[in-house]
């Protein structure tokens, strides 16, 4: 039964980078293979769930869609399935995470919806229960349960822990994210990989995560995503400052997901001044370009 004095609940809901992101191949399913290291970030969305008679959601984001596209009524349905007898909630999202960015935003806020319908429930499903929920969401939903650095690997949903010695080499790293003013559409960016068939092979992804892993490497050397050929092919803006932000600062920047949003690790001994770095992100893309310091949690 549900614990009745618990009718509301906040939940971060953070931003994920792909550290490494490797597409080894499409599946008879239409989805891709992959393998995959992604953080959670110090930064991102809140959501907060009050107990309420139907699944409802509010957010002052006009660009966020509040029926049943969007992923935190979508995971609101899919805990009432598992979890019947417990009623609805009026969800209010608070927005940072921009949409077609490569931060994982609604797959966060699916998760957050999920963690917080369990809280308001009395915690009636266990750890693999709501793994098993998150995974059935999407691709990317389950990396936000462990609220650590993960591996990916298949679609996404089959989920792996570091080594402490590599998890270390991430953890509290500092970061600057940044994205353009226009996003990239997932599906079109898989697509174009597919079309190009700019795959990565599934034994040389595994090779080059297994040297990082094993050796003492920084997180510098773990970069990589094979989506940027397709979108940095439409999309010159993105290459040319990734290009701008390494030759002048000497930062490892790379694309996340399937774009746009971008990130680059701050070095841990004499970082650049943010500010100047952040002057210079809103100098290529304009000054409505987003840039945010944060760290891998």
């Amino acid at each position: 039964m549900a614990d009745q004095s618990v009718n509301a609940v906040t939940i971060f809901s953070p931003a994920k980078i792909n550290l490494f992101l490797a597409v080894t191949g499409r599946r008879s399913d239409g989805f891709h293979d992959l393998l995959s290291v992604a953080a959670p970030l110090a930064w991102g969305d809140s959501l907060t769930a009050e107990s309420h008679a139907d699944f409802t959601l509010v957010c002052r984001d006009p660009a966020v869609p509040l029926d049943d596209s969007n992923l935190v009524l979508r995971a609101a349905r899919a805990f009432a399935a598992a979890a019947p007898g417990h009623g609805g909630a009026k969800f209010t999202l608070e927005k940072r995470i921009p949409l077609g960015a490569g931060f994982g935003g609604g797959s966060s806020n699916a998760v957050a919806a999920l963690r917080a319908l369990n809280a308001l429930a009395g915690e009636p499903l266990d750890a693999g229960a709501l793994s098993g929920l998150a995974a059935g969401l999407g691709s990317d939903c389950a990396l936000f349960l462990p609220g650590v650095p993960v591996t990916m690997r298949g679609r996404g949903e089959r989920l792996g822990t570091l080594p402490s010695g590599a998890d270390s080499r991430l953890r509290g790293r500092e970061v600057l994210i940044f994205k353009p003013g226009f996003g990239i559409a997932t599906p079109w960016a898989y697509a174009r990989l597919a079309a190009e068939s700019a795959y990565l092979p599934a034994a040389e992804a595994e090779a080059r995560l297994a040297s990082w892993l094993e050796a003492t490497a920084p997180a510098e050397d773990l970069l990589f995503n094979s989506m940027e050929q397709a979108a940095f092919a439409k999309y010159p803006a993105l290459p040319i400052l990734l290009g701008r932000l390494r030759a002048r600062f000497g930062l490892a920047a790379r694309m996340s997901g399937s774009g746009s949003g971008c990130f680059a690790l701050l070095p841990e001994r004499d970082p650049p001044a943010g500010d100047e770095v952040q002057a210079a992100i809103r100098e290529a893309w304009g000054p409505a370009a987003l840039a945010v310091r944060t760290t891998l949690l």
